[in-house]
């Protein structure tokens, strides 16, 4: 099994949603300056459960999001990089940090979309909407215009919720497409009702 790239981060990424990324370390300027040469690109991303970001160390979390590298721009001190998450994985074995982080990963099955889903679709929206209007500022995701695929939009929705970390990661782990649904409302309402609180 080939060790892919990865580069585990203090958040999460989705399917199907754009992330960018400011790369100083030199293992990463490495990491990114081979992907420059393959014919698709991409490395995996996985949240660190605990430890430094910077400089290794961490504790890393078992499943994560392949990420496609669409575009890298170059400045004076590091270079500003932006991928879009393809698919879901799970890191079967961490290798050598050799250069930089790598993994031995196995595809998690994509989640399937059935129209039986839509009214739990319609409701999730809703709920995440109503949410990040009332606890986000005004140049916040409200207003978000989802892909017209509704597994991408599903991802992206998830993507938007005023959520922290851990529920995003909870999300990411689902086994079902209503299964997502059900817990991004209930994770969605219980921030909700926090932010009540305080």
């Amino acid at each position: 099994m080939a060790a892919s790239p990865m580069f585990p981060l203090g958040s999460v990424l989705f399917p199907f949603v754009p992330i960018p990324l400011r790369v100083f370390e030199p293992r990463y300027l490495t990491m990114v300056g081979r992907l420059l040469d393959e014919d698709e690109p991409e490395f995996g991303v996985v949240l660190i459960e605990r430890g430094p970001e910077a400089g290794g160390g961490d504790q890393r979390a078992s499943v994560g999001t392949m990420a496609r590298l669409v575009s890298a721009a170059a400045r004076a001190d590091d270079l500003l990089i932006i991928a879009v998450g393809t698919r879901r994985v799970t890191v079967e074995r961490w290798v050598d940090d050799d250069p930089y982080p790598q993994a031995e990963l196995s595809t998690l099955p994509d989640l399937e979309w059935s129209e039986e889903l839509a009214p739990l679709r319609t409701e999730a929206e809703a709920v995440v909407r109503r949410v990040i209007a009332r606890v986000a500022d005004p140049d916040s995701d409200a207003d978000i215009e989802l892909a017209d695929d509704p597994v991408a939009a599903v991802w992206q929705l998830a993507a938007i919720a005023p959520l922290g970390e851990y529920d995003r990661y909870t999300l990411l782990r689902s086994t079902s497409m209503g299964g997502l649904l059900r817990q991004l409302i209930d994770l969605t309402i219980e921030a909700e009702e926090l932010w009540s609180a305080e």
